[in-house]
């Protein structure tokens, strides 16, 4: 605009487009930049004022336009800056706050090989309500994997209360159905009427593999390149609504790996076509570590929705190495009731 202005001969006719400079700046520059690019314009207009034979009343209106739209501009990227520094701030809090719900898997739980993945929706927080754990009990080791209905610090305050209940009663009751009902309690009586956590508990106990689902994707059982998925006996309802559970049960054998998901990755899709997990699973998942075969699996996953997830997903990866020397093959803790009584 200067070289045009210049061009035009000693009468003045763009100084009110020196404006645009501070304008344009604040869209992505620091206020400090945006107030240095607006002095400049303010001081390239009155020089331009100053030269011409006569100083109009337009022009000097101009000029001060160009200083007043310097002013609106600095404040807008002031505003502009202290947000994002809040978002980086809340970023870093959500991020701290998803790392005290979520603490890392594995490598090694029990006789299992154990990775855990949490893959965010966004890029801008990690926080949300899907949760995992996997612990090693007097009872075999035990895994859950949840999603809380909702987002933010609600969820995250609630796949808290999960989690901590879960890592108290895992240890203490011997059938997964007490754990159920327990957590089913505690669910109760933290949210409202319409608020519920899907979850499927899993044990595995002398190579018996034994899962209860509440509401939640079945697990994938990935057995020398095949993909099945381990659908519950009968179908319970979430935690909060009085889930009444039956265990399915499957024996193990060394190399099996075991998938569990949120319901994120059974609903990624692009262009209306969702994820092919199962045709894809054993390709993914089924070679190199446990961890590996997670990262090979975000990265697909990514690919396939070009980078835009509808949902957070979390990922649960366990390989069965086999039964501890010397261990007695565990009989389920409700067989054992049943032929008690």
């Amino acid at each position: 605009m200067t070289a045009v202005e210049a061009a035009d001969g000693r009468k003045v006719h763009y100084v009110a487009l020196l404006a645009a400079a501070p304008v344009l700046a604040a869209a992505l520059a620091s206020w400090l930049v945006v107030l240095g690019v607006g002095v400049a314009a303010t001081v390239i207009g009155t020089g331009f004022a100053l030269v011409a034979p006569k100083v109009s009343l337009v022009t000097s209106v101009d000029v001060v336009a160009v200083a007043l739209t310097t002013g609106m501009a600095v404040a807008v990227a002031w505003v502009r800056q202290r947000q994002a520094e809040r978002i980086v701030e809340l970023t870093k809090l959500a991020s701290v706050a998803q790392q005290a719900v979520l603490r890392p898997l594995g490598p090694q739980v029990g006789t299992l090989s154990v990775a855990g993945r949490y893959i965010s929706s966004t890029a801008t927080a990690e926080i949300g309500g899907d949760l995992y754990e996997a612990i090693d009990t007097p009872y075999g080791v035990r895994m859950i994997i949840g999603d809380v209905r909702g987002k933010g610090l609600d969820a995250v305050r609630l796949a808290s209360i999960v989690l901590g209940s879960y890592r108290h009663v895992a240890y203490e009751r011997a059938d997964l159905r007490a754990v159920v009902a327990d957590l089913d309690r505690a669910v109760a009586r933290n949210v409202g009427d319409e608020d519920f956590v899907t979850a499927a508990l899993v044990e595995e106990r002398g190579g018996t593999l034994t899962i209860v689902n509440c509401g939640h994707p079945p697990p994938l059982l990935l057995r020398r390149g095949a993909v099945i998925p381990l659908e519950p006996p009968a179908p319970a309802p979430p935690l909060g609504f009085m889930p009444v559970v039956r265990p399915r049960v499957e024996r193990l054998e060394p190399g099996d790996r075991l998938l569990l998901f949120t319901d994120g990755l059974g609903e990624a899709r692009r262009d209306g076509e969702f994820f092919p997990t199962a045709d894809r699973a054993w390709r993914l998942l089924g070679h190199g570590t446990v961890a590996d075969g997670l990262a090979s699996l975000e990265t697909a996953l990514v690919e396939w929705v070009h980078g835009r997830l509808d949902d957070d997903i979390a990922l649960v990866l366990m390989e069965y190495v086999g039964a501890r020397t010397g261990a007695a093959v565990a009989v389920p803790s409700w067989e054992v009731g049943a032929a008690e009584s």
